[in-house]
Formats: C-alpha cells, structure tokens, sequence
C-alpha cells in the first residue's frame, strides 16, 4: 500500500472528479461536495478499520444444539467495481455448540464486512467464514438478495434485478439442514 492520502488530497480529487464531469466545483450546490463525499466514503467503508474476532467475542452458555436464524438483516454496501451502492438483506444461521453469540453481534458482523469496497460473493463468503472461525459452530448457513446500482442505473439499466448468493458450512451442506435453513428464510 502506498503512503497515506491526506483529507485535503481526498478532497481535491473528488473536485477534479466535478471539473473532469464538466461541472463547477465552485457553484452553490456543489461547493461543500467534495468533503461530503469523502466523509460519505468514509463512513460507508468503515468495516475496514473493524475486527470481526472482537465483534463475535461475547457467547453465551446456553444449553441449545438446534439452528438459530437471523433474517432480513438490511444492508448496504459499495461495490468495489464502480463505487455505486448495492442493498438487500442477508439471513444468517447457525448451529451452536455449546455457546450462543449474542444476536446483534450477528447484525454487527454484517454491518462490518458490508461497510466495505465489496462484492457480494465475497461478503457472503466473509460473514459465513467469520461465524464459521471465531464461533465455531456446527454449521453456518448465509443468504444475501441484493439490487445493485451499478446494473440498475448504468450499463444494462435492469432496475429491480435481485442477486442471491449463499454459503453453507458444515452441517448446512448437508440437504435436511440446507432445506431447513432455506425455508425459514423463505430463501
């Protein structure tokens, strides 16, 4: 990685970003722009600087060794491809062994791998391996339906498009979990 940007730097590229789109940096509307738009980035990719490992940390002993679901999670993430939003909701499983994880550590870890340069594979993949390797369940099961802007808005204009993508692990590779998973999130 190279030396750090400085705000200032950040600030002056997002206005060479206006001049190059033939706009006035300098009119009314677009004067505060360039810092709105670096503290947006900012603030939209502060996953980055969040540790999963923490997040996951507090269990709880609770005597439960059957599947425990979170769904409709709402997120939204930037697309690391064209820096446009993509948003939907993700549903998380898991099969506990002997501790429980608190349910808005769930929420929290989503919020964590969304509020980064993403694509939605990998942010599948992220939140399953994340359970999977600092709770250490039986299985993990993770499903993400989302829109993205950078195919509703550009290039092939398909607004209301839905991607769905899933990770299962362990006990959810197997097909009565899979099917048990998949209809309780009405995935």
């Amino acid at each position: 990685m190279g030396r750090q940007v400085t705000l200032a730097e950040a600030e002056a590229g997002v206005r060479a970003i206006l001049l190059h789109l033939g706009e006035n940096p300098d009119r009314d509307g677009l004067k505060d722009t360039p810092a709105r738009v670096v503290r947006a980035l900012a603030e939209m990719t502060s996953g980055c600087r969040q540790d999963p490992k923490a997040l996951l940390m507090r269990r709880f002993d609770v005597a439960y060794d059957e599947m425990v679901v979170l769904r409709g999670v709402r997120f939204a993430s930037l697309c690391e491809h064209h820096l446009l939003p993509f948003t939907g909701s993700i549903s998380v499983g898991y099969v506990p062994r002997s501790r429980v994880v608190g349910l808005s550590k769930l929420a929290r870890l989503v919020d964590c791998f969304a509020h980064r340069l993403q694509v939605q594979e990998r942010l599948t993949s992220d939140i399953a391996q994340a359970i999977q390797k600092h709770v250490k369940p039986l299985g993990v099961a993770v499903v993400v339906r989302a829109e993205h802007q950078c195919m509703a808005c550009r290039g092939v204009v398909k607004p209301g498009a839905e991607m769905v993508t899933s990770a299962m692990l362990g006990v959810f590779r197997k097909t009565a979990a899979r099917a048990e998973f998949l209809r309780l999130t009405d995935a």
